[in-house]
């Protein structure tokens, strides 16, 4: 029966893809294809067929522990796919995605800027369609790819600063984000990364371009229906508070990030941005970088980190709700990140990884960037939480990116 309905699922999401274009699904089919897509590529498929056909050799209690964790996961995140889509008419709704923020969301802005924060070389994007580094900070596909899925507009978000995109790409949404980028100045400038206002900047010359291309009115209709998605403050709390710290206690610093970040919605707001996705901040501290710098013998998480973090969250989630009454027509809407993330780390065999203190490139120490390049990255990166010693797998971005979505999707609509 299991194996039955693997298989009629798998034929439905078939037919989809041979028959229409993923943008050209209704509703209904596109939320049968996202949850197989979700399923078939998670680590546990393989073990529910086989167990479904009679041909595993897994126990019964470790093949149900297994089913229950897929299924809580999986019908947890099409029943609020499903509910999002309800709500409003089916999330062809969302007309563009533009995603801003570090290296956490960015696709590949950094290949076109001097910067020593690049990734367009191997081993990056070894598992990407094609088998081509792109700038993403993965071994494949990242977090912004994933959240244009679950939108239901496209597979990859392009980065904006690409000269070779095309005007369909362009239509449907871009990336501006920056690998090294944050709310503090201090912290783009340490990295020579875009800083967030310069992303405001190019999303403003964006709609100059489309102006003159397609016409303003068309123009408004696309960003209006846009979901406009924030990732960033990861490289503050890590990189420059430990530099400033003199200057600034915890709870100072946090308020600073936190008045940075709100007058860059307010001005994404200004601009005509309605429904705008705030996903607060990882629990970097558990990092495989930062468990070798501060963990000790234990490769510990670091706590003081992770407090830092979650202090920055809590003011986020305040600023989220004070934003919804002041600001008029506004759809603000929190993404919880980090619950996910640290439910992996602690957690994350029932999700297949083997690996969440190391990263697969190189030793998984503290590479990232251009040290990925020496010898010893891992075979199988499905098993890895962490790509390089900060950034997620496309297996762990795709996680995290349901999780965090899927419960707070429909507040959009």
């Amino acid at each position: 029966m299991l194996t039955a309905a693997l298989y009629s699922l798998q034929t439905e999401a078939s037919n989809c893809r041979t028959q229409l274009s993923y943008e050209l699904l209704d509703p209904s089919s596109r939320y049968y294809l996202l949850l197989y897509k979700q399923m078939s590529t998670s680590p546990w498929y393989d073990h529910i067929v086989k167990f479904g056909s009679g041909n595993s050799s897994s126990s019964p209690m470790a093949f149900l522990h297994i089913l229950f964790v897929g299924l809580i996961v999986l019908v947890s995140a099409a029943a609020n796919i499903n509910a999002a889509e309800n709500s409003n008419g089916g999330n062809n709704q969302v007309a563009a995605v533009f995603v801003f923020g570090d290296s956490l969301v960015d696709t590949g802005n950094n290949n076109y800027i001097p910067t020593i924060a690049k990734s367009n070389f191997p081993p990056y994007g070894r598992d990407f369609p094609g088998k081509r580094p792109t700038g993403r900070f993965s071994n494949g596909r990242g977090v912004s790819d994933f959240i244009a899925e679950i939108l239901g507009v496209k597979e990859l978000l392009p980065p904006y600063l690409d000269p070779n995109l095309e005007l369909q790409q362009l239509l449907t949404g871009v990336c501006f984000a920056s690998s090294g980028a944050g709310y503090d100045p201090r912290t783009s400038k340490l990295a020579s990364a875009i800083p967030i206002t310069s992303q405001l900047n190019m999303m403003k010359e964006y709609i100059r371009k489309m102006n003159a291309t397609v016409g303003e009115e068309r123009v408004k209709e696309i960003t209006s229906r846009s979901a406009y998605m924030i990732f960033m403050g990861s490289n503050d709390v890590t990189n420059i508070y430990p530099v400033v710290k003199a200057l600034y206690s915890e709870d100072s610093y946090t308020d600073l990030m936190i008045n940075l970040a709100t007058d860059f919605f307010q001005k994404l707001h200004a601009i005509g941005a309605r429904r705008i996705g705030l996903l607060n901040l990882p629990p970097t501290g558990c990092a495989p970088a930062l468990r070798v710098l501060t963990g000790g013998g234990e490769r510990a998480c670091s706590e003081s980190l992770n407090r830092r973090i979650r202090l920055f969250n809590s003011k986020l989630s305040s600023a989220v709700d004070k934003m919804n009454q002041e600001l008029p027509g506004a759809k603000f809407v929190l993404f919880d990140v980090y619950s996910p993330v640290l439910s992996l780390v602690q957690n994350p065999a029932p999700y297949g990884f083997e690996e969440v203190a190391r990263g697969c490139c190189g030793t998984g120490n503290i590479e990232t960037a251009g040290l990925c390049v020496l010898p010893g990255t891992c075979t199988d990166a499905t098993k890895y939480l962490f790509w390089d010693s900060f950034h997620p797998t496309e297996t762990a971005s795709r996680i995290l990116a349901y999780q965090a979505l899927s419960p707070n999707l429909s507040k959009f609509f």
